[in-house]
């Protein structure tokens, strides 16, 4: 069974190293063959019975394959015999098409080598280019450029001069050397026209340097610090390169001339676009600011160009830029400010010219004519001032009351006396509640006196004028405040149809009160100014004269006032002219006419020195002139006797009026004397006394003396016997028809007298 069993594995061994032997490469033969002699003895006898069997299975194998194929092998043979002929023919064309291919190939093959000698010298050209560019310098570096250039026209293309390139290069570096003039004017170009755009923001700073944030920026003070330290310069805004640049390039080139020409040239068109304003200027001080920026800017600039390059601008050539700048720039305000109405806009404008005047004379320009413009500004300044206080004296004017002031306690009472110097030791010693004698307006004008003090001293603060000038310029714009403004509302006040004669004598009072305070203005002056009013020409307040002449135009008004409430009166006049005879009392309009005098003397006993005695004196001239032209009218053609007496007793009850006296201060019976000539005319008729009329008319000691002769004949026409019915003469027929011939009598010689009077005139 042992030799069994190794039998079997020594056959199952050479199947393995056949298997092997079939399936693995032939250099690995030799060792697998070994294996079968290094095995069993006469083991090999029996591989190689083992393998001549599976060689003459393959044999088999192979004879059935070739069996099986060689009828394919046949048809595929006499095929390819078929081909062999025109196989011949094809290669026949075949070394045809060779020969002339290659012939063909030649000229190609010529060009070909040209076209790699061609990259090779276009590969050299862009190696060259590349170290050239490394050679060159960097962007905008057109100084180091135009010296690579001389030293390439100089050291180095010379020594390379024979070939084609580098005389390429020698002829292309003018045109390089064009191009970098025209690079550099560009870039100066873009400079000029940015700067036009930024010069309003190089001027800002300047003029922040100068003014303080409170009085030129829009910050407060807490931020007023902290600006003045980041407030940035010109050199800080602008990039002022490009001018080095392209000035240095031109110099280099030997064109300087051309480039300090085009440069002043457009400077100058610029300097005439920044003296443009605009049309709305005016109407707000942000538009002022901008134009003061804008030339503020441009002239910063100028001045560092100026002291930065040599020669690009000269002094004497931005003196003249000042000089046409100043002209327009006078000639700009001057006009929009006269567009001006109000005062703080004026007052921000004026504060803008001093920061701009003292922002350029820091930079060494001239700017003494911008401060004698400020003159003229501070007359527009003054005259905005005068309209607007108008405006306040008006409407103090409509709100008062015109009543005097009452004051209930001692606090309401100093509280008066602190807005308006008043002092009276009668009034002090009353008790209270007590009243002031002027009314509500007098203290506030007298605190708006003071309002526009101040505001016109604000006009003054900064422009380098002497405590002397500024109190001078105080002065007269308080003078014009005074005899213009306030006069003049004051002159409306006066005629305005619903002032009446209390509203009047109140103004007179309040006049007197105002007048008296005018030595008080002068003190507020001078202590602001601390000028003295002893100092040589030193302007006086015209207060004095301002409110006297107020004074008297309400004087006047009362005179007017009282004489038309008397025409109105006298208008109610309704006489029965044919009357028989008078009821024997006075007419009830006189009644009334007189009352309302007493009433309205007894207002005007506060009115100062004698102008209550003048109203009335005046009141009672004019009445007695009414009544008597009432009894000349040319319309009433009869009057009868009773009338007269009528008349007669209304010019008594005059007469007592004047001698009650309504208002205290005159002497004797001067007041009545008003009344005389009516006296005089009714006594006449009364008495029927024409004889002692006649006998002694012309002589001092008449009786009737101040009846004139026309006037009594007017008033005899009157009573003529016209008319049977109730004629006032019928009680002459019944008794003696001659007296109507005596009557005639009185009438000629009357016309006789008149007639003499004036031949003898």
């Amino acid at each position: 069974c042992a030799e069994r069993r190794e039998t079997l594995e020594c056959v199952t061994e050479h199947e393995r190293i056949l298997q092997e032997i079939e399936s693995t490469d032939t250099a690995c033969v030799g060792p697998t063959l070994r294996s079968v002699y290094d095995d069993q003895p006469y083991a090999h006898k029996r591989f190689m019975e083992k393998l001549d069997a599976r060689i003459r299975n393959h044999d088999r194998e192979i004879e059935k394959m070739c069996n099986f194929h060689h009828q394919g092998f046949v048809d595929a043979i006499t095929e390819l015999l078929k081909v062999r002929a025109d196989a011949e023919k094809l290669m026949g064309q075949v070394t045809d098409t060779n020969r002339r291919l290659q012939e063909a190939g030649k000229e190609v093959t010529a060009r070909t080598e040209e076209v790699v000698c061609c990259r090779l010298q276009q590969r050299n050209m862009a190696t060259t280019v590349e170290r050239l560019q490394l050679c060159l310098p960097g962007r905008r570096a057109y100084y180091a450029a135009l010296k690579t250039m001389e030293q390439l026209e100089n050291v180095y293309i010379p020594r390379v001069g024979q070939y084609r390139f580098c005389q390429i290069m020698a002829e292309n570096l003018p045109r390089l050397r064009d191009q970098i003039k025209e690079i550099s004017m560009s870039d100066l170009k873009d400079f000029l026209e940015s700067i036009r755009k930024h010069s309003d923001k190089v001027g800002e700073a300047a003029m922040k340097q100068v003014g303080p944030g409170g009085r030129y920026g829009r910050t407060n003070a807490a931020e007023e610090d902290l600006q003045m330290v980041s407030v940035l310069t010109a050199q800080d805004l602008v990039d002022f390169s490009p001018v080095y640049r392209c000035l240095h390039i031109y110099t280099i080139l030997g064109d300087r001339e051309t480039f300090e020409n085009y440069y002043r040239k457009q400077r100058k068109k610029q300097a005439r676009l920044v003296l443009q304003p605009q049309a709305s200027m005016h109407e707000t001080v942000e538009g002022y600011r901008r134009y003061f920026n804008q030339i503020v800017g441009f002239f910063v600039v100028e001045d560092h160009i100026l002291h930065a390059t040599q020669g690009l601008v000269t002094r004497a050539f931005t003196e003249e830029l000042w000089n046409m700048a100043l002209s327009k720039i006078i000639a700009v305000l001057r006009t929009h400010s006269s567009y001006c109405d109000d005062p703080d806009l004026v007052l921000e404008l004026k504060n803008l010219i001093v920061i701009f005047a003292d922002t350029l004379q820091g930079y060494g320009f001239p700017v003494n004519r911008l401060f004698d413009l400020l003159f003229e500004i501070r007359d527009q300044y003054n005259e905005t001032l005068l309209k607007k206080w108008s405006l306040v004296f008006r409407e103090i004017f409509e709100l008062d009351n015109y009543s005097p002031i009452p004051v209930e306690t001692e606090e309401e009472y100093k509280l008066v006396v602190s807005r308006f110097p008043f002092h009276d030791a009668e009034i002090e010693k009353q008790d209270f509640p007590k009243k002031l004698p002027m009314s509500q307006s007098v203290p506030q004008i007298y605190t708006q006196v003071k309002e526009f003090i101040y505001a016109s001293l604000k006009f003054s603060e900064s422009l380098h004028r002497s405590s002397t000038e500024i109190d001078d310029m105080l002065r007269k714009s308080t003078n014009l405040l005074l005899t213009r403004t306030l006069s003049g509302c004051l002159q409306n006040l006066i005629k305005k149809p619903h002032i009446g004669l209390t509203e009047l004598v109140q103004i007179i009072i309040n006049t007197t009160h105002l007048e008296q305070a005018c030595r008080y203005l002068e003190d507020f002056i001078t202590n602001i100014t601390t000028v003295s009013p002893e100092a040589v020409h030193t302007t006086r307040l015209y207060g004095l004269s301002t409110f006297k002449d107020a004074r008297h135009a309400a004087e006047g008004e009362i005179y007017t006032k009282l004489n038309q409430k008397i025409d109105e009166f006298i208008q109610l006049a309704d006489y029965e002219w044919c009357m028989a005879e008078s009821d024997g009392r006075a007419s009830g309009y006189l009644m009334d006419l007189i009352n309302f005098l007493r009433s309205t003397f007894q207002v005007f006993t506060h009115l100062p020195g004698k102008v209550a005695q003048t109203a009335c004196m005046s009141a009672c001239k004019h009445l007695s002139t009414s009544l008597l032209q009432m009894l000349m009218d040319s319309e009433l053609k009869q009057i009868s006797m009773g009338a007269v007496q009528q008349f007669n007793l209304d010019v008594i009850q005059c007469e007592l009026f004047a001698s009650s006296e309504p208002v205290p201060g005159f002497q004797g019976d001067t007041l009545q004397l008003a009344f005389i000539d009516l006296r005089q005319l009714l006594d006449l008729f009364m008495v029927w006394d024409w004889s002692t009329y006649l006998a002694d008319y012309g002589q001092p000691t008449s009786k009737y003396l101040r009846v004139n002769p026309t006037t009594a004949l007017a008033l005899l026409e009157k009573m003529k016997d016209t008319s049977k019915k109730n004629n006032i003469f019928s009680q002459f027929r019944k008794n003696d028809r001659d007296k109507q011939k005596l009557i005639e009598t009185v009438v000629k010689q009357l016309r006789s007298l008149i007639n003499g009077m004036s031949l003898h005139s």
